[in-house]
């Protein structure tokens, strides 16, 4: 089996740090943000690693755990790598819900940092 592509490698290795992260200790993903990453929860923007940080440790609930289901990476022409997760996740006591979300990753100083991160629920309103 031919290894995979290089941008494959690292969009894999930071969703599965990513998640490991969020799932065990989410004061640890600031080192994975800067001050001029962007965060769009569920619509609503966030800018810089304090205010990102703000955002995700004060998330309403106690524990969390993600499942990946699926996802993507893609280069882009400007030596960054665009990755696609779509999973499921259970907090607290509620039941599974799906999630999508979105990292445009970027190398700076040697490191992979999140310099975009969209976030949304897979839910559906019908009505």
């Amino acid at each position: 089996m031919a290894e995979k592509p290089i941008w494959e490698q690292i969009g894999a290795g930071f969703v599965q740090h990513y998640y490991q992260q969020f799932d065990s200790n989410r004061v640890l993903l600031a080192d994975l943000y800067t001050e001029a990453s962007c965060l769009t929860w569920e619509g609503l923007g966030f800018q810089g690693k304090n205010a990102i940080m703000e955002k995700l440790t004060n998330l309403p609930f106690q524990k969390i755990q993600h499942s990946i289901t699926a996802q993507d990476h893609q280069p882009t022409p400007d030596s960054c790598v665009i990755s696609m997760v779509v999973g499921q996740l259970k907090v607290d006591d509620d039941p599974v819900m799906g999630f999508h979300q979105l990292f445009l990753l970027k190398n700076i100083d040697n490191k992979w940092i999140c310099s975009n991160d969209m976030f949304r629920l897979a839910l559906h309103n019908f009505g």
